[in-house]
């Protein structure tokens, strides 16, 4: 006679096994934020406005300012606009990005890093271009060079390039700027020349 089964370990074997969970779906990655405030800077912002009021705050000191007697004169002629043909054409059709990219050099960072296209000095420029006073921020940028790299000039003559000759002194400061940034960064003895020894020189004022 056979011994009798138990009855927990009949039902033990014939419960179905258990279905296996289902793999759980990993989260899609999150998205990189971006910059808040898109290609606004409020840097840049501040900036602009602490220049502004410097040139509002004394206009007849900054329009009778002129280079040092021992300014240099500048290696890219104004007229030599057409080459190279790239920045050209990049000035003749979007003058807003050269002028940005140039800003961006001058005042920000030579070796050209964090730089983008569209930023808020190319913004600044469109939106002054739209009231016909896009010569403003230009022969203050015009200035800037000057300053920085000891250059002959002054502010009657940044203001008449500004308004006369608009793409060629973007394309001339483009150029300047970046030929002289190159000889700052190689740290030769011919950089040492362009570093300006004095200070922007005025005129009498009223």
């Amino acid at each position: 006679m056979a011994a009798p089964v138990d009855q927990s370990q009949q039902n033990f074997a014939a419960a179905p096994p258990a279905a296996a969970a289902p793999p759980q779906e990993k989260p899609a990655p999150a998205a990189a934020a971006g910059p808040a405030n898109g290609p606004i800077n409020d840097a840049d912002i501040e900036d602009w406005k602490k220049r502004f009021n410097e040139v509002l705050a004394k206009p007849s000191e900054h329009v009778n300012s002129k280079s040092p007697a021992t300014a240099q004169s500048w290696t890219n002629s104004l007229f030599g606009c057409f080459s190279p043909i790239d920045l050209c054409c990049m000035t003749w059709c979007l003058p807003c990005v050269t002028f940005g990219k140039t800003h961006h050099r001058v005042r920000k960072n030579g070796s050209m890093e964090g730089w983008e296209p569209i930023n808020t000095s190319c913004l600044m420029f469109c939106a002054s271009s739209c009231f016909a006073l896009h010569w403003i921020p230009m022969s203050m940028q015009r200035a800037d060079i000057r300053a920085r790299y000891n250059l002959q000039g002054s502010c009657l003559v940044d203001i008449a390039t500004a308004c006369c000759c608009g793409l060629c002194d973007l394309v001339q400061a483009e150029k300047e700027s970046e030929q002289r940034e190159a000889l700052l960064r190689s740290n030769g003895p011919a950089a040492e020349q362009y570093r300006p020894a004095e200070g922007m020189a005025y005129g009498p004022t009223a």
